[in-house]
């Protein structure tokens, strides 16, 4: 493979202009083409197989309105109900609304209109635009206090442009400007990291033909792929000016940087993607979805840091070392470090451990659920919104539960049911039942005593499932069928809880039923893959344990700030709140990833200096000294991309920033600079030992070869044979 990356950053620095000219066609092609035929993205949270999924489609079927999503708009006043009808009239009127339904509280205070409209595939943007504009106008005509939220809100509305994005870019410009002292070598990382984003970007609607792209996928691939592809392209281009401080034309220069380099960040790259790609066996069709779009943002960088970027490199030429021509020297301080961490490694491996399974441990309280309307700013209508109406008709009116029956074979059971739902202790009031006959379903909709994100709510929902609902159909229950109203082949009346507090809470028992095996899938696909690059068994396994580390300590950093409030406020979160059920699953995916990143690039350095004269230590030390800059100024990067996200207003997005910036950090730095280091140490020789028939099962991915061009490829051609 070195070989093939050589020739291939030697042609592209040569030619520049066929490598430019191909990416800027793709990129025209790719956009005029998402333009013309892209779909639209899936806003729906939908997983099969849930019992909130059967509620939805025996709603679909049946074309009932709560099988829609609601918005609803509050008003507060001395009389709101006198306040009520050109407010209900001018909702109604709006496109696409299927009806406007009012309530007004015991105190007389506080008027609830619910706004129903149709399933969220139906609907667009404009929608909530519309709805906004109605609104606005009622306020300036009336002088109302009218607050607005709900499912709509969720469905569609934009986050705020928050400055959090664009400043960790400038941040990261920074640290590269520090880093090379050259605003030619600032600039190429950046601007390829861009470019690549455009195309990944542009490219979410071209995939939905392949499988569902989540609507909120594009921001958190741009996430991944900005930090990604600027650190590949640091990678690189310091890999080309060390070359370059040799001495070597600008195109030899590329070829081999792209040789060493740059085959570590295709194995990188693949780790990533292999990670994300674990998402597949998560069963969950919109997170799926979104580590197919986070994928290939990945793959993305991956080709243009090994194809547009030596193109650029050779553009440069010698530009990119600004005014500096000093040779190329290691770090002193960094080799001091490696030698300091390896003279006393138990002591390091002891602490680094002790402290990042310290940082671990609150994953123990791992709270799994959604935030609502409740855990947004009190200076969005929204927060506003849900505490009026939690004060004027309780906490779970906020998140209704819509019941449906399959009533094909006996209609009769509706009452009863409704009858004991409205009895048991978690439910304080049930609407009058909404009954098709034709379809074959009636719809309840019952009110918590709780907020949707209660856990008694949960343990609410899960009572109406295993109790409440079996009980009232049991007599009703022909031949063959169940008694727990969760099948659909029409042998007898089942019951099905649904709406956005039940499906939220069905996506939590979901990701905790399906975590182990995906967690499972990546650890196996992993160890594999790096087996195969360094051709060792105990460097891959010690790979997947501290990483395993990494996204432990990331984890329980959640739970201390979202779930404890400790630091909280300082991120603009005014209330505990619980994780948002999928980002364990993302976060494990893209942490254990981006882990792997660094890990790579250090043991590709390591490994390089173990060839060239077999002392483990003095290897060590050496790609400690070697990466240890650059390993910080990336992992800076990441950190500083990652926190910009911390700015805006979404939990979700806070709840990841915070994740990945934490892990991160960790990983570059306890983990990277203290534990590899003080593990390789006390493994010694041990760190390369493969068994001979594992070694020749194992494809060579750069053998040895009279014809090599480059020194750092030629080596022995096992390492198995100097260790065993």
């Amino acid at each position: 493979m070195s070989n093939l990356l050589y020739r291939l950053g030697r042609s592209a620095a040569t030619r520049p202009w066929v490598a430019i000219g191909a990416w800027v066609v793709l990129a025209l092609v790719v956009i005029t083409s998402s333009v013309a035929f892209g779909r639209d993205l899936e806003e729906s949270f939908e997983a099969p197989g849930l019992d909130s999924y059967q509620a939805a489609e025996l709603l679909a079927e049946a074309q009932a309105d709560e099988g829609g999503i609601t918005a609803h708009v509050v008003i507060e006043a001395r009389d709101a109900a006198a306040q009520l009808a050109p407010v209900e009239a001018a909702l109604a009127d709006l496109p696409n609304v299927l009806s406007a339904t009012s309530n007004v509280s015991p105190e007389g205070d506080i008027a609830l209109v619910r706004v129903q409209y149709p399933a969220v595939e139906h609907l667009e943007a404009s929608d909530l635009d519309n709805l906004k504009d109605a609104v606005a106008d009622l306020r300036e005509e009336s002088s109302l206090t009218l607050e607005t939220g709900g499912d709509l809100f969720f469905a569609f509305e934009e986050p705020p442009m928050a400055l959090g994005e664009v400043a960790g870019l400038v941040v990261a410009m920074v640290i590269l400007l520090i880093a090379f002292g050259s605003f030619v070598a600032m600039g190429l990382p950046i601007g390829m990291a861009l470019f690549g984003l455009v195309i990944g970007a542009t490219s979410m609607k071209l995939v939905t033909y392949l499988i569902d792209i989540p609507v909120w996928a594009p921001q958190l691939a741009a996430m991944v792929g900005l930090g990604v592809g600027i650190d590949y392209a640091l990678f690189l281009v310091t890999r080309h000016r060390e070359h370059l401080a040799q001495g070597m034309p600008v195109a030899e220069a590329a070829g081999r940087a792209l040789a060493t380099a740059g085959q570590a960040v295709i194995f990188a790259g693949g780790t990533v993607v292999v990670a994300i790609l674990g998402l597949l066996v998560a069963g969950i069709p919109f997170v799926t979805g979104g580590g197919v779009a986070i994928s290939a943002m990945v793959l993305v960088m991956v080709l243009a840091s090994v194809t547009l970027l030596p193109a650029l490199l050779g553009l440069a030429g010698h530009r990119i070392n600004g005014r500096r021509r000093t040779p190329h020297r290691p770090s002193t301080v960094w080799y001091r470090w490696g030698a300091h961490v390896t003279r006393n490694a138990t002591a390091y491996l002891v602490g680094g451990a002790v402290l990042m399974i310290a940082l671990a441990a609150p994953v123990l309280a791992l709270n799994l659920g959604f935030p609502d309307d409740g855990t947004k700013p009190e200076s969005r209508t929204e927060r506003r919104a849900y505490d009026l109406i939690a004060d004027g008709f309780g906490p779970g009116a906020n998140g209704p539960l819509v019941v449906a029956v399959d009533i094909s074979r006996d209609a009769s059971v509706v009452a009863p049911l409704a009858a004991a739902m409205a009895a048991d202790p978690g439910i304080t009031a049930v609407a009058d039942p909404a009954i098709n006959l034709t379809a074959g379903v009636a719809t309840l909709v019952a009110q918590p005593t709780t907020s949707p994100q209660d856990e008694a709510t949960q343990e609410t929902v899960e009572r109406l499932r295993s109790d409440v609902f079996p009980t009232v159909l049991e007599g009703a229950v022909l031949e063959g069928a169940g008694l727990d109203g969760t099948g659909l082949d029409g042998s007898g009346p089942t019951a099905h809880v649904g709406g956005q507090t039940a499906t939220f809470a069905d996506l939590g028992d979901r990701v905790q039923e399906r975590m182990p095996r995906f967690v499972l899938a990546v650890l196996l696909l992993s160890f594999l893959l790096l087996t195969v690059l360094f051709r060792s068994v105990l460097v891959p396994l010690k790979a997947v344990v501290l990483n395993l580390l990494s996204v432990g300590a990331a984890y329980g950093v959640l739970v201390m700030v979202f779930q404890w409030g400790w630091a909280a406020s300082l991120i603009g979160v005014e209330q505990a709140v619980p994780i948002v059920s999928f980002i364990p699953l993302f976060m494990f995916a893209i942490l254990f990833g981006l882990s792997m990143d660094y890990e790579v690039f250090l043991l590709s350095r390591v490994r390089e200096e173990y060839r060239r004269h077999g002392d483990n230590t003095r290897a060590v030390i050496a790609g400690i000294a070697g990466t240890g800059r650059t390993i910080t100024a990336a992992a800076l990067i990441m950190v500083a991309v990652f926190s910009g996200f911390i700015l805006g207003s979404d939990p979700a997005v806070k709840m990841m920033g915070v994740g990945l910036a934490t892990a991160i950090l960790l990983d570059a730095t306890v983990v990277r600079l203290v534990l590899v280091p003080a593990t390789m140490k006390l493994l010694g020789g041990a760190n390369w030992w493969l068994p001979r028939w594992l070694d020749r099962l194992l494809p060579e991915l750069d053998p040895a070869s009279a014809e090599e061009p480059m020194e750092v490829a030629a080596g022995p051609p096992s390492l198995a044979s100097r260790t065993e």
